[in-house]
């Protein structure tokens, strides 16, 4: 069965897609923009900052379909600058824990709106 996963609290979709959809016992987070869902907008201008809030998004879409960010088993990071790699992962690190979801990360031209960092990522429901 696939259902679709939303909540406000994280931002809403800006395009044709959902938040996220479960799919038997994993749900697939759609990459989440740097959006203070309280106001809308950009939560900072700041590249780790903004890895900081994309993360805060994933884990409220993990919280409202059942489940925690502890249970991420994949994460895709896009940057728009690989020169902020190092800075980014010790946000990143803050957010996880042994053992680390597997994880890719490119560098990227654009992102929408002018982000700087989107992040999806892959989530055991049990």
């Amino acid at each position: 069965m696939i259902a679709a996963v939303s909540t406000a609290n994280a931002p809403g979709a800006v395009g044709p897609y959902s938040q996220a959809i479960k799919a038997s016992n994993l749900l697939f987070v759609s990459g989440q923009l740097p959006i203070d869902p309280a106001t809308g907008e950009f939560n900072s201008a700041n590249a780790v900052e903004q890895a900081e809030q994309c993360l805060k998004n994933l884990a409220a879409i993990a919280r409202a379909a059942g489940s925690e960010l502890s249970k991420t088993v994949k994460t895709t990071v896009l940057l728009t600058d690989l020169a902020d790699f190092a800075d980014i992962n010790r946000v990143y690190a803050g957010f996880f824990t042994t053992p680390y979801p597997a994880r890719a990360c490119y560098e990227v031209k654009a992102l929408p709106k002018g982000a700087k960092v989107e992040i999806e990522a892959i989530i055991a429901l049990d």
